[in-house]
């Protein structure tokens, strides 16, 4: 298939980039290149024939149409959004722009491309989103697709919007179009403002490593190239107007989670002391969502799909991307809000 992949030198994009390049497809990385953006992210297929990079603004409807005709993809995957929630808080205006101005521009100029050919049956809008859209778990229970939208941030309150558009999009004007929504996502080329490279570079800095409020907040936690593969396989063979729930089965409170990574880094970077020494509580953000976790029975019995990575095996192998890319995120550490506390503005 010819892939067009908006947000594809993002961090999970980057990987639905590698992983669609080395099964055969042929995709298009359209990526704005905001802050969270880095092109070496997909460096190892910027040399192959079947990779070509547009840098444009999904909120650009005179560009998107311009790509659109010009490489005439048999589907678009929509990964590009503003997703760090203590950003929302701070600045809720470009979620907006991004998630649901930009989400609403693809769909026009996917739509716009999709009546041009005759409306092919082969042809695919893939929405992704997150778990964040359903709002917050007690101690039990779990997200299935038939669970009502509650969103508790400015983020989770765009993601769950754009939601909606696609939906409506299929259900209005007939736009072929599956949606998965994901849990939390980790591993290599993640960027270094959300929480697992914070603790992995703060302990490795000797700094404070904060945890938010007594670090209870549980999280279902998935590594992202299962996700990519996850991703391919609903676009390839899920049911068109259809949602499936995408989640790792790795469920951990942030505190455990933490301090798996500090064990993990004394193994592979003893220091003077333990690093679980330098956690530190920090006041919580506003409206943190307790837990997430999600039931993935419909991706499994109907697509065949389940994790491959436990969360034991992806921190071990996230932390030693970390170890050996230090020039990756030394760079990117450089950005604006990068290694400052967000999210404290309301």
């Amino acid at each position: 298939m010819k892939l067009l992949v908006t947000g594809g030198a993002g961090f999970i994009g980057s990987a639905v980039v590698r992983l669609a390049v080395a099964r055969g497809h042929e995709v298009v990385n359209l990526d704005a290149l905001t802050y969270a953006a880095c092109l070496e992210n997909v460096a190892s297929v910027a040399d192959n024939p079947l990779y070509a990079f547009e840098h444009a603004d999904i909120c650009d409807g005179e560009a998107l149409a311009r790509i659109f005709a010009q490489h005439d993809p048999d589907a678009v995957m929509h990964l590009a959004a503003e997703s760090h929630v203590d950003r929302s808080i701070d600045g809720p205006g470009a979620f907006i722009e991004t998630n649901v101005t930009g989400t609403y521009r693809m769909l026009e100029a996917a739509r716009a491309h999709w009546l041009s050919k005759e409306k092919p049956q082969d042809f695919r809008f893939h929405h992704i989103s997150t778990d964040e859209v359903y709002g917050t778990l007690g101690a039990t229970g779990q997200f299935t697709e038939e669970t009502p939208y509650a969103p508790n941030s400015p983020y989770s309150a765009s993601k769950a919007a754009s939601d909606h558009l696609v939906r409506a999009w299929g259900e209005t004007y007939g736009l072929p179009y599956v949606l998965t929504n994901c849990s939390n996502n980790y591993g290599p080329f993640h960027f270094p403002e959300k929480l697992i490279p914070v603790v992995i570079l703060k302990a490795l800095a000797g700094a404070p490593i904060p945890v938010y409020g007594a670090g209870e907040n549980v999280r279902d936690w998935l590594y992202v190239e299962d996700h990519a593969d996850a991703l391919l396989t609903v676009l390839t063979r899920g049911e068109l107007g259809r949602s499936y729930n995408i989640g790792g089965e790795n469920e951990a409170r942030n505190i455990d989670l933490v301090r798996m990574i500090c064990a993990i880094l004394d193994e592979k970077r003893p220091g003077n002391r333990p690093y679980a020494e330098q956690i530190t509580f920090v006041t919580d953000r506003p409206g943190h969502d307790l837990r997430y976790a999600i039931d993935p029975t419909r991706i499994a019995t109907e697509l065949g799909w389940r994790p491959s990575v436990t969360l034991e095996q992806g921190l071990e192998r996230t932390v030693q991307w970390y170890l050996e890319n230090e020039d990756w995120w030394r760079a990117l550490q450089e950005r604006q809000g990068v290694g400052a506390r967000l999210g404290t503005k309301a």
